[in-house]
């Protein structure tokens, strides 16, 4: 069983192996850099993981094995949030992806004034587009071609939660 906490300083060299491969990457947002150094996991615990949002450490067993969180949005959008996750490639295929999202959709809709997550999911990512099946997240739109990455054009998936 996981919970989800704050960084901490020990969590940098967890991070910076487990975001370090392409595997990972391949379907994150441009945001989070490739490769990843120790650098930009000191970023993210120290300052990025504080201001980009609400962002919690995935922890197994007192070892931080990948991330969870939600950026809310402002003004008009003041009641959506988009949550997005990933899971060190070895730990996947246990669920603790589906853990990790059921855990934070939780707390916002419980937390917070939030009405609506979305998760945009590029169209090859057919394993996340699971996790958020079944975490009760329904597809909302495909948004052709809306995505360039890796050289190649990818649809974006956009599922999407409301508060019951």
């Amino acid at each position: 069983m996981i919970k989800l906490r704050a960084f901490i300083e020990s969590d940098i060299d967890s991070l910076a192996i487990f975001a370090n491969n392409i595997n990972v990457s391949r379907y994150m947002a441009s945001r989070m850099p490739y490769p990843y150094t120790k650098e930009d996991a000191k970023w993210w615990v120290e300052i990025g993981s504080k201001d980009l949002g609400l962002n919690y450490a995935i922890d197994l067993d007192g070892k931080c094995i990948g991330v969870v969180g939600v950026r809310f949005g402002e003004s008009e959008y003041q009641y959506s949030a988009e949550i997005g996750y990933w899971v060190a490639e070895k730990h996947w295929g246990k669920d603790i992806g589906t853990e990790a999202v059921l855990k934070m959709t939780g707390k916002i809709f419980s937390e917070f004034k939030t009405a609506r997550l979305s998760a945009p999911v590029y169209s090859p990512n057919k394993a996340s587009m699971r996790v958020l099946e079944k975490c009760g997240y329904t597809l909302e739109a495909i948004h052709q071609k809306a995505v360039f990455k890796n050289d190649e054009f990818m649809d974006e998936h956009v599922f999407v939660k409301f508060r019951s």
